[in-house]
């Protein structure tokens, strides 16, 4: 069924109905991107698609195609949620998906960071210890060499890199906590700005 849309005629009383017909290619392009976003939440994990909030249908759905084979059956079935999602408001949805990739990114880049660090104190002994303990003096210097000289025995030696793996660790929980430390200075600042400004 056609909507319409009305013209009042300023010099008329009555009221004419022009047919909106519906813009096809932009129809197309939106189903198309909608049908990327299909594919998108079809490689979450349980845990962040849940996290979506999506209608039960939609989340079905996409369980479903997630594993499915690269046919033509499974590309039916994102073009089925591209056309349930056209019939929505999916901008919640978008936005709970951006916070997922931000938290993503900040995991790989925080797994980046920790790694360059124990490669480093491996290859470079005290030199980067020396380094790192001047960034962060909370560390334990008396067990971080202990477990750099472990994990190079075992570099030596070709033997399973267990002390790497909890040099990592370790590492992992000192570069967390200092986040977190700093998340909560700047959740005290501003509600430390917020007393001053009532103050006034």
């Amino acid at each position: 069924m056609m909507e319409h849309e009305y013209l009042y005629e300023e010099q008329e009383d009555e009221v004419e109905y022009y047919a909106v017909r519906p813009n096809k290619t932009l129809i197309k392009k939106e189903i198309g991107v909608l049908f990327k976003l299909a594919e998108e939440m079809s490689v979450l994990s349980a845990a962040h698609l849940k996290s979506l909030e999506l209608p039960e249908k939609i989340h079905n759905a996409v369980v479903e195609v997630s594993v499915m084979k690269l046919n033509g059956a499974r590309k039916r079935l994102l073009k089925f949620i591209a056309g349930q999602l056209h019939k929505m408001d999916v901008d919640p949805i978008l936005e709970r998906l951006a916070r997922i990739k931000t938290q993503s990114a900040h995991v790989v880049r925080e797994h980046h960071i920790t790694e360059r660090w124990r490669d480093r104190l491996i290859n470079d002994g005290n030199d980067a210890l020396a380094e790192l303990m001047e960034e962060h003096p909370q560390a334990d210097r008396q067990k971080l060499r202990h477990l750099v000289r472990s994990a190079q025995k075992e570099a030596e030696l070709a033997a399973p890199p267990k002390s790497s793996r909890l040099l990592y660790q370790y590492l992992k929980v000192l570069f967390s906590s200092l986040e977190d430390e700093e998340n909560d200075d700047a959740e005290y600042d501003e509600f430390d700005d917020g007393d001053e400004e009532g103050d006034d």
